[in-house]
This record gives C-alpha cells, sequence and structure tokens, in this order.
C-alpha cells in the first residue's frame, strides 16, 4: 500500500514592502511522504517570497517535469519556475529553457558543496537566481509547521519575519553568485 501524502492548510497573510504586495492566501499543502517538515516549509518560504495570484505549486517531489511552484500566464507559458533543495543542473538548465524566470531556494545539508560543483555551470545561465537558505532559519521554520498554520509574513530589503502564534521568526536568505 504506497504512503499518502499529509495535507497541511495555511492561512498566510503577506505584506511585502519590497514588491509592494500585500495580501492573504489560503493554501494547501500536500507534504509527500519523503518529504520532511523543512523542504515544505522552504516552499512555503518560497511562496511568501514570490506570491502572486497566479503562482501554485506544482505536483510535488515525485514529479520531474514540474517545479516545487511556478506561476503560468493564461496561455500556459511558464513565466516564474521555482525549486527548492539542491536540484540536478540539468533540470535548471531545463527550467531555463521553458521559463522567463527561474529561482532556486537551495537548503539542507551540503549546499556549500552543491553550489561549489554546480556554479561555474549555473553561473552561465542569465535567468537563474539562487538563494540559500541557512540550516538554523530551516530549522527553525520546521518548528511553526503544523496542519492548521495562521501565518503572518512582513517582507522588507529582503529580509522576512514570520510572526505565528507561538513564535516569530526573522530569515534572511543569501543569494548566491558565481565568481568571475
Amino acid at each position: 500500500m504506497a504512503l499518502r501524502a499529509t495535507v497541511f492548510k495555511a492561512e498566510i497573510g503577506i505584506a511585502d514592502l519590497d514588491r509592494h504586495y500585500y495580501q492573504d492566501h489560503n493554501l494547501i499543502l500536500a507534504r509527500h511522504p519523503s518529504e520532511n517538515d523543512e523542504r515544505m516549509m522552504v516552499r512555503l518560504l518560497a511562496f511568501v517570497l514570490n506570491a502572486s495570484e497566479s503562482l501554485e505549486f506544482g505536483r510535488g517531489i515525485s514529479t520531474d517535469d514540474e517545479p516545487a511552484l511556478w506561476d503560468r500566464d493564461l496561455t500556459g507559458s511558464v513565466q516564474h519556475w521555482i525549486e527548492v533543495g539542491q536540484p540536478d543542473e540539468r533540470l535548471i538548465r531545463r527550467a531555463c529553457g521553458k521559463a522567463d524566470k527561474v529561482t532556486v531556494y537551495a537548503f539542507g545539508r551540503g549546499v556549500d558543496q552543491w553550489w561549489l560543483t554546480n556554479s561555474k555551470a549555473l553561473g552561465k545561465q542569465d535567468k537563474l537566481q539562487v538563494w540559500r537558505v541557512s540550516p538554523q532559519e530551516c530549522a527553525d521554520m520546521a518548528k511553526l509547521a503544523e496542519r492548521g498554520m495562521k501565518l503572518q509574513c512582513t517582507i522588507q530589503d529582503g529580509h522576512v519575519m514570520v510572526a505565528a502564534d507561538s513564535d516569530t521568526l526573522q530569515i534572511e536568505p543569501q543569494r548566491l553568485t558565481v565568481e568571475r
């Protein structure tokens, strides 16, 4: 018998002062059996940082031809492809061929080695931005994971403040760049 995804519901209030985006979202996140709370919360962080009316979650971790999140226009063209974790360089290259913009939120053990291995090839992709979320920030976000979450998120100057009933976090993803 196959394990089923665990469903999480999140009520998110977003005040993005950098992009002048102010909206409430009611989200349903399906956490794949092989996905942990840290990865799910980084997907949620990626949603918060890139929120729009058309941004949606992909089908999940087991689907190679879809990202963690994407923003498509009315014709189905991919405007923004968003991955989390340490995706294969070939997948990112393919995404850059399909989308107008590609963003990766890298996290987890081995991010530094992953970046060292892939940065030269990824640096050739003009449409790509790579951000690193620290292990401590991931662990702190994972503590907020509940089946029914209510979060208020404020973004200013690249800093994200996430407020929940139990805690308030400061998250500052670091942009990774290629040394030229």
